[in-house]
């Protein structure tokens, strides 16, 4: 868009449009992970996956 000399507002509502839906995608990640793995994980007291969630939680709110 911005090669083709869109107006910078357009690129702008564009890329909110994108990260709110990689936002989205993300949040369905989270909770599909959150359903399978962290479930069998603290059945199995696997603490390197619960680890390795706030990890990723850490990083996903930054």
């Amino acid at each position: 868009m911005v090669e083709n000399g869109r107006d910078c507002s357009e690129v702008l509502i564009q890329l909110s449009a994108v990260s709110s839906a990689l936002h989205g995608v993300s949040k369905v990640i989270l909770k599909d992970h959150i359903e399978h793995c962290i479930v069998d994980a603290v059945k199995t007291d696997d603490r390197e996956v619960l680890e390795n969630l706030n990890k990723a939680i850490d990083r996903f709110m930054k």
